[in-house]
């Protein structure tokens, strides 16, 4: 059938809207689907094999420059321990030859300053000592070892160290017997150690009464009595001074030891036992001060043996200041 002139091809106009709703809508999901420029997230800068290699071995060379600076500062640490341990020998032995030295001195000038020590000692004897050593066969000095034996009243401090009970014990025991032996008789006895502990607890604050059987009692309790001690009598003499000091009694105090340990100060110890055992009106003290040196440590290492120098110097100066003397003993045994 032929078309009339005029008449419009309905299909070609329906296609070609087709075709542009079709662009448009093109054209509108990428509008919809772009909403930016891409962004670089991370950029790496990859050094280059060879860059990598040069680190590697600058890092080996670090390592080992480091291996060898520990290695010298260990040495360096070895040479200071070293050094430090000579140093203390060196001390220790400057401390040695300065406690020999200082008793050396002192021995050499014992003998002639014997004469006024004894003199400085020397106490009054009471009508009844008089009394007593004129009925007694004491001998005519009445001296142990250069010690006046002429008071009323006596007490023994003790040192109970290990040192003193596990090697000087039997000569000790031997001394206290000695020293018994040469008093005729006394009013009252004492045993005390270095710590101001009592032998007998039932006499505690009370004197002993002298008598023969008393006498071997204390002797034979002696041989196992073995309390704490801390080698240092200075709490041994306090004690039996505030406890049994009383105006116009005569009394000495033995003090018996062998060593003062270094954690001590002699100063201290000198100026406690000034102010409790202070002069009377005639510039005497209120109890004399014996004592009695046992050489055990010497038997011992010589970075021992200060502290049987540091006793000597304290019994020493505390016997002269308090009207005694002092006795160091040649041998323990």
């Amino acid at each position: 059938m032929r078309r009339k002139r005029g008449e419009t091809d309905s299909f070609s106009v329906s296609f070609l809207d087709v075709a542009a709703c079709g662009f448009g809508a093109m054209i509108i999901l990428l509008m919809i689907t772009k909403s930016g420029e891409p962004v670089s997230i991370e950029l790496v800068d990859v050094p280059p094999e060879g860059a990598i290699t040069k680190l590697q071995e600058q890092l080996f060379a670090i390592r080992g420059e480091t291996t060898i600076f520990n290695r010298d500062l260990n040495a360096k640490h070895e040479q200071l321990s070293a050094m430090k341990d000579r140093i203390a020998r060196l001390q220790r032995d400057l401390d040695d030859t300065k406690g020999r030295f200082q008793t050396s001195n002192q021995l050499s000038t014992e003998i002639t300053d014997e004469v006024g020590r004894l003199a400085i000692a020397q106490q009054s004897m009471t009508e009844e000592m008089q009394r007593l050593l004129a009925n007694s066969s004491a001998p005519e000095n009445n001296v142990i070892g250069g010690i006046p034996v002429d008071s009323e009243y006596i007490i023994f401090v003790i040192d109970t160290s290990g040192s003193m009970y596990g090697s000087a014990w039997n000569k000790m025991l031997g001394v206290i017997d000695d020293t018994l032996n040469v008093y005729p008789e006394v009013k009252g006895i004492q045993i005390m150690n270095d710590m101001g502990d009592y032998m007998f607890d039932s006499y505690r604050g009370k004197w002993i009464p002298d008598t023969p059987a008393r006498r071997n009692t204390i002797v034979s309790t002696l041989r196992t009595w073995n309390p704490f001690s801390n080698s240092s009598p200075v709490e041994g003499v306090t004690r039996a001074i505030n406890t049994f000091y009383e105006p116009g009694k005569k009394i000495s105090i033995y003090v018996i030891g062998d060593d003062f340990q270094p954690g001590g100060s002699i100063q201290n110890v000198l100026q406690t036992i000034d102010r409790i055992n202070v002069e009377d009106e005639n510039g005497d003290r209120l109890v004399r001060i014996h004592g009695i040196g046992f050489p055990v440590i010497f038997t011992a290492q010589a970075r021992y043996r200060q502290s049987v120098y540091r006793y000597s110097t304290l019994m020493r100066e505390m016997t002269q200041r308090n009207g005694g003397t002092f006795v160091g003993l040649n041998d323990f045994e």
